[in-house]
């Protein structure tokens, strides 16, 4: 199984190699709903090798063919299937991702791979973290409003109190040291109030507080939730310098609850950042088409995202628009998704944006402010 944050936008937006073969399918965690997932999977595999041969002869159709065949007849793949399924396949390159929400069916080969439905689920428009503290281990997760994963720590990072302390936790020492709001550490006599079990519990949330900021660095402006014992919550903020740290939080520790709730809660939270966010951004490109600055006509988003003068594009999420564009001239042609030589247009013009250092934003389709699939901000 691929990592789709390791590989996207990098790997796969910069793949020359074609054709580029993109497979979508929603799939279900449990038996007996997944049993039909593998069968709607070789259909969808008949449809890319029809699309296929109306370009290349069945000689060199096969072999494009063959890790799509040895995945369908995977049953232990199957067998541990989750919501969505995302296979993106060129010579020489073969990747399959599970998703944590469902998608549409589709079938697209091309000359770039269709990636659009991976924007969705990686932008960080509505993406967060959430920090799972106690007095002396943490967890970092990360998500959107469909999945939320554990933040894997490389095998020598510390997670506990002792290993971030480099002591045993009876260790005494923390009960003639305090710190400052620096962090410094500075000498003190019996005379200091707390004892060294408080002590130690600063020191460590501390480390913890520059363990994430370190790890996750800017993480694209995520929002940190943090999910802690109530108890726990006002030092983490006396000593916290995240600026991403929200005042919202959770008052119950990770570990009481399983990921799912943990996910709808956090969700819960940072919804109304989200939606605020999205209605600056339709306010924006508002004020920019009343001054010639935005536009919703594809011919001219794309004659501008050629040129590098898309600053932001917003595109329908679950929309379709077959056709091609010149990534030279930014020509619009349109055509069916059947032909190999044509793909989504939301999704190329997606792809140019992002390369030209735009940023694009999914928009769920009931809060489009346009009726043509996107609508973009121009630098000038």
């Amino acid at each position: 199984m691929n990592s789709l944050s390791h590989d996207y936008p990098e790997v796969l937006l910069r793949n020359e190699e074609t054709p580029c073969l993109s497979l979508y399918q929603s799939t279900h965690r449990q038996h007996p709903d997944n049993v039909q997932d593998p069968i709607r999977f070789r259909n969808l595999v008949k449809e890319m090798e029809e699309s296929l041969r109306q370009k290349y002869p069945k000689r060199e159709v096969a072999p494009l063919l063959e890790p799509f065949e040895a995945l369908a007849a995977n049953a232990d793949f199957w067998n541990h299937t989750s919501d969505g399924l995302a296979v993106l396949s060129a010579p020489g390159l073969f990747r399959v991702y599970r998703l944590e929400r469902p998608v549409t069916d589709l079938v697209v080969v091309a000359d770039s791979f269709h990636t659009k439905p991976l924007l969705r689920i990686t932008q960080s428009a509505d993406r967060f973290q959430v920090l799972g503290l106690s007095r002396d281990s943490f967890k970092l997760f990360e998500g959107n409003r469909d999945s939320l994963l554990e933040v894997q720590a490389p095998d020598s990072a510390a997670q506990t109190a002792g290993e971030m302390l480099n002591k045993e936790t009876d260790s005494r020492e923390g009960a003639h040291r305090s710190y400052g709001p620096t962090g410094d550490s500075a000498w003190h006599g019996t005379d200091v109030k707390q004892d060294a079990a408080d002590r130690d519990m600063e020191q460590f949330f501390r480390a913890v507080d520059q363990a994430v900021m370190q790890r996750g660095g800017p993480s694209g402006g995520m929002g940190l939730i943090l999910a802690a014992l109530p108890e726990h919550h006002n030092l983490f903020r006396s000593v916290s310098k995240n600026p991403l740290l929200l005042k919202e939080a959770i008052d119950v520790h990770p570990d009481a609850m399983s990921v799912d709730a943990l996910r709808e809660r956090a969700w819960e939270l940072i919804q109304p950042y989200y939606l605020d966010r999205l209605s600056g951004l339709l306010d924006s490109y508002g004020a920019g088409a009343a001054k010639a600055l935005g536009s919703d006509v594809l011919a001219d988003i794309a004659k501008a995202a050629v040129e590098g003068r898309v600053a932001t594009l917003l595109l329908e999420a679950d929309r379709l628009v077959p056709g091609r564009i010149n990534a030279s001239t930014g020509k619009v042609t349109a055509g069916k998704l059947s032909d190999p030589k044509v793909d989504d247009l939301l999704d190329d013009l997606g792809e140019l944006v992002l390369s030209k250092g735009g940023e694009v934003v999914m928009v769920p389709a009931e809060r489009m402010p346009t009726r043509t699939g996107a609508a973009a901000v121009f630098r000038f």
